[in-house]
């Protein structure tokens, strides 16, 4: 089975056979346009090569998305015009958040909540999902439709912080460290708006605007979940504001909570197949192009006691926005100028943070969290910030990656040749690529970027 995304943005495929994502990849890494909306011709052939069943899965409903465009007063077009490959059926935006939540969830049943800008109508929608017969049955709970968006809300505060909106959140999650939540009444009041028109507040400090955004975002979404809570124990989480790891990292800590690392409108196009294949299937991360080549641990922790900064381009690359060891810079996290220095290759704000890698069995020892966290998805007070200063925000937290043992990524022997040669099970990692670029993902773009930046690239 085949599921796409297409025609907004983070346009995406994935391919699922016989209980296997065996591929999934954005169709950025090939086209090289950030947040490319069209899907690459190279990611669909690959897609069509590895498909046994040719059945093609969209994940939206294109008809039903235009009545909304033409009552929000937006040009509306049908998709068909436009699409790489050609749909056998159409799943709901929602619908397909829900099934790449809930069908590579460790659950047998589940309630699922999704919250993003806007899918045809619905913004924010809880589910309900079991296995009958081996076959996933999805029921909706509850809606609430355009134009009352949170992820449309987040949106326009963070261009109104002067960042790009559909991209940059990420950097206004990561202000909210520097400010006070001493706006929350005025940011509340732009929740209740209509947020396509931007958002209408006076001239506040950005960092306690969005400090503020976070308190009021924790609130909205304590309310949903406690009404998902209400059909499950187990809670699956979707949509594109379910890549908020501050926020998430305080409903973890009420609910048992499963957010596959991709949930935004690229993680749509797994749900999609997810839907079409109707049944559980085997997750992992490590699902696009792979680059087959040697890589000895021992040579990249050579160049990392060095040069502090290396590359590493090896195996299947991650699908989702962030690199999880396959296509990463690594960099030495005991001194804080290392920061600076990675802040540099990358294009990027000074003060903008980087996430730890630590061994798993080691993570309890330099953070105060449960034994594991393997995608990014939430972050935890760092025990020793003197010891690793430069993956440490200024709040002292740290967006943890947890490395197991059995780990599909070099990035488990890497660091254990790390540990075993320094004695620090951590190292700063970070996607391997520049501010505003896509990821490297095939051998000529790791050449071409050890060549322009001067970075070694393993």
């Amino acid at each position: 089975m085949i599921g796409f995304s297409e025609g907004f943005h983070d346009a995406a495929v994935a391919v699922v056979n016989d209980g296997k994502i065996c591929y999934a990849s954005h169709s950025e890494r090939y086209s090289k346009i950030k947040h490319d909306k069209n899907l690459d011709v190279t990611a669909a052939a690959t897609a069509r090569l590895l498909c046994h069943d040719q059945k093609v899965a969209f994940y939206e409903r294109p008809w039903l998305k235009r009545t909304r465009q033409f009552f929000a007063g937006q040009k509306a077009w049908y998709r068909h015009r436009h699409l790489t490959l050609q749909p056998t059926e159409y799943h709901s935006h929602h619908k397909s958040h829900a099934a790449a939540a809930f069908q590579t969830s460790p659950f047998d049943e589940a309630a699922i909540v999704v919250v993003d800008s806007i899918g045809e109508w619905d913004c924010t929608s809880i589910w309900t999902a079991e296995y009958k017969q081996g076959h996933a049955c999805y029921k909706k709970r509850w809606s609430q439709w355009y134009p009352q968006s949170i992820g449309l809300w987040y949106s326009a505060l963070t261009k109104w912080a002067g960042l790009r909106p559909l991209d940059e959140e990420y950097i206004f999650m990561g202000m909210a460290a520097f400010g006070n939540p001493v706006h929350m009444n005025v940011v509340e009041k732009q929740l209740h708006r209509n947020n396509h028109k931007g958002a209408r507040i006076g001239d506040y400090d950005k960092c306690d605007i969005a400090k503020s955004a976070e308190r009021i975002l924790q609130l909205e979404l304590n309310t949903i979940f406690a009404r998902a809570a209400q059909y499950s124990k187990h809670i699956c989480y979707g949509g594109g504001v379910a890549l908020n790891c501050v926020v998430n990292t305080g409903l973890r800590e009420m609910y048992n909570l499963w957010i596959m690392p991709c949930p935004g409108d690229a993680g749509g196009a797994l749900g999609a197949a997810c839907l079409a294949y109707g049944k559980k299937v085997a997750f992992s991360p490590y699902l696009g192009y792979n680059i087959q080549k040697l890589c000895d641990p021992r040579r990249v922790v050579d160049g990392l006691l060095e040069k502090r900064v290396v590359g590493v381009a090896n195996g299947r690359a991650e699908f989702g926005p962030r690199a999880l060891g396959n296509r990463s810079l690594l960099a030495d996290p005991r001194k804080a100028e290392t920061k600076d220095l990675v802040n540099e290759i990358k294009r990027r704000d000074k003060f903008r943070p980087f996430a730890p890698a630590v061994l798993e069995e080691h993570a309890q020892d330099y953070f105060d969290m449960p034994k594991q966290s393997r995608y990014m998805s939430y972050v935890y007070k760092c025990k020793q910030q003197r010891a690793i200063p430069a993956c440490i925000h200024v709040d002292g937290s740290a967006r943890v990656q947890t490395v197991p043992k059995d780990s599909e990524s070099i990035l488990r022997p890497i660091l254990e040749c790390w540990y075993e040669r320094t004695g620090c099970p951590v190292l700063l990692n970070t996607s391997l690529n520049i501010k505003g670029k896509p990821m490297v993902n095939t051998i000529g773009d790791a050449i071409e970027f050890s060549h322009k930046y001067d970075v070694t690239v393993f």
